[in-house]
């Protein structure tokens, strides 16, 4: 039943694009759009709705699973924004653009639900106040209405006139996200503590957390127990970027940095943006890779190159899922 159900979706996408015609979008009912929860296997996302065969990646869920945004890309990372879908009544609206994300001159990336559900975190490169131009954190409110409100630039001492990108907040407030120096030329991870509503001086973390050659869009856990990086330059990648988990204890130490392995790596290195279901019982992650299975054509003809191009799993990123227990058994192996 799930194979067909996955299998309707892309048909019924596939006619909407060759005939150019606005299809209805199915009526979707339940947790997580009614999709089959995961295993110990990873699987895609909500393929058709969220995973398209599009740049689809950065998901974040409200705490009561009604709200989840997500990012999409195209142009080759030109056109870059974010998706929004709600349920309503029991039904799954059809995934747009949310509405402050809706500006073509500029970037928006990256959502994240604070644990509370009452701010959306998220990246633009659209001017601050003072007009200067570089990627910041930007938070959008929910008003008495339960509404969302016109984002503001999070300001200093975050935000600087560098990229910061991939914002991640624990359930005290402590905002972890990405910090581009310029004198290095790479990224690195920051940690400023929320103390009487205002953040403190950002810190740089351990050597453990920025590890390798490169370090991208870590994902910090709500108890602050785990820190999820995906990391370029370890001598025991799968391929280019993987993701990794490095632990922390009550006194504040980070472990080695653990390869969370095949379940959730691939040789394909575009492995770049992780975040956990609200219930921590859901490990979502971006991979662009290729199953081997997906290259069953026997020979290219214009039907399945169309209907390559128009699915997921293409070789652009999709999102997938898979239970966390295996993170339990990480933590096994954790040296500090």
């Amino acid at each position: 039943m799930k194979n067909l159900s996955f299998l309707l979706l892309l048909l019924i996408a596939f006619a909407c694009v060759e005939q150019k015609e606005e299809c209805k979008f199915p009526e979707l009912k339940g947790e997580y759009f009614g999709q089959t929860l995961p295993g110990d296997s990873a699987v895609l996302f909500a393929p058709g709705i969220i995973s398209t065969g599009m740049g689809d990646r950065d998901i974040a869920i409200t705490p009561d699973g009604k709200e989840i945004f997500f990012t999409r890309v195209i142009g080759n990372s030109d056109y870059s924004t974010i998706f929004y879908t709600n349920e309503i009544n029991g039904k799954w609206t059809k995934p747009e653009v949310f509405e402050f994300c809706k500006d073509v001159e500029y970037k928006y990336t990256e959502p994240f639900v604070s644990c509370d559900g009452k701010k959306l975190f998220f990246i633009s490169n659209k001017p601050n106040v003072e007009g200067q131009e570089s990627y910041d954190i930007w938070v959008s409110e929910k008003d008495g209405n339960n509404n969302w409100t016109e984002p503001y630039n999070l300001g200093e001492p975050v935000n600087t006139d560098q990229n910061e990108f991939f914002p991640s907040l624990t359930s005290d407030g402590t905002l972890y996200y990405n910090h581009f120096d310029p004198e290095s030329k790479a990224e690195f991870i920051y940690r400023s503590k929320l103390v009487d509503g205002q953040y403190t001086t950002p810190e740089i973390l351990s050597k453990k957390v920025n590890g390798g050659r490169a370090r991208f869009n870590a994902y910090i856990s709500p108890d602050e127990s785990f820190i999820i990086v995906p990391t370029f330059g370890l001598p025991n990648s799968y391929g280019a970027t993987d993701y990794y988990i490095v632990f922390r204890d009550e006194q504040d130490n980070w472990s080695d940095p653990i390869n969370m392995g095949d379940k959730v790596n691939s040789a394909n290195g575009r492995e770049w943006s992780a975040s956990l279901s609200p219930d921590g019982k859901y490990l979502f992650y971006m991979s662009a890779k290729i199953p081997e299975n997906s290259k069953d054509m026997k020979e290219f003809s214009a039907d399945n190159f169309y209907d390559m191009h128009n699915s997921p799993q293409n070789g652009f990123s999709d999102i997938y899922w898979i239970k966390t227990d295996f993170i339990n058994d990480l933590r096994k192996q954790a040296k500090f």
